[in-house]
């Protein structure tokens, strides 16, 4: 059952490690092991029992998100060695909804045969050097994680193209992508994020300013598409117009 801290500032609901676990999608386990390196402050003891408040769930669900872009477990300690054991809840969560992966599903680490199976064909070492050069996926000793350009990039080697290209090809997205994503993002971080956290807001609040960035990320990797079809057709029709003259 949930106990209530009456002598804390509100009533602020606490969780047994058992309920923590369950609605942060983790097992008990893991987080014991979690709070045991001390990504976790010290849970509230009442006699024997353990109880853990909603910045326990922020930082649980802070290194969720970190796991889901990638970072290994001695990255999210150093992450988290850079915030203050008594964050707030709230600047927990400003930190999680940056971090927020905009892939619908987390990165998805397979061994050689489980990559073989997911790309549908034999993957020898040239096509693997192909899939790295394309960023479709990372190796990590003997396993690989597949990037966002998987499909895409499995796609591609089925066209007779120069993988010189290719390789070009996606040097120059990444380049502009990379600035992009840096100028979107302090866009955010100055302009939508700044202003919001200068009030306190309800949690009624803070999950619908939650939903908002999520449709938020979904429009603009749209725009993004619509954008390069825009730029895209204007180059041919600039390329039209000197043919014209």
């Amino acid at each position: 059952m949930t106990a209530r801290a009456d002598e804390r500032d509100g009533e602020q609901e606490l969780l047994t490690v058992d309920e923590l676990a369950a609605v942060t999608g983790m097992t008990v386990r893991t987080t014991r092991y979690y709070a045991g390196l001390g990504l976790l402050p010290p849970p509230e003891r009442r006699g024997r029992m353990a109880y853990y408040s909603a910045q326990h769930r922020a930082r649980l669900e802070l290194i969720r998100a970190l796991q889901d872009h990638g970072f290994t477990l001695s990255a999210i300690e150093r992450y988290l060695a850079r915030l203050p054991m008594d964050a707030s809840v709230e600047d927990l969560a400003i930190q999680r909804v940056m971090l927020t992966s905009w892939r619908a599903t987390p990165q998805e680490v397979v061994n050689r045969r489980q990559l073989e199976v997911r790309a549908r064909r034999p993957v020898d070492d040239d096509m693997l050097a192909r899939l790295e050069a394309t960023s479709a996926v990372r190796r990590e000793g003997d396993q690989f994680v597949l990037l966002p350009g998987f499909e895409v990039s499995i796609k591609l080697l089925e066209l007779d193209l120069p993988m010189e290209s290719l390789v070009e090809a996606d040097a120059a997205i990444t380049r502009h992508m990379d600035a992009l994503a840096d100028e979107l993002t302090e866009i955010l971080r100055t302009r939508v994020l700044a202003p919001y956290r200068k009030q306190p807001r309800s949690e009624a609040e803070k999950a619908r300013f939650e939903q908002t960035m999520a449709r938020l990320r979904q429009l603009t990797m749209e725009a993004v598409v619509s954008g390069f079809q825009r730029a895209a057709n204007q180059v041919i029709g600039r390329s039209l117009a000197r043919r014209a003259d």
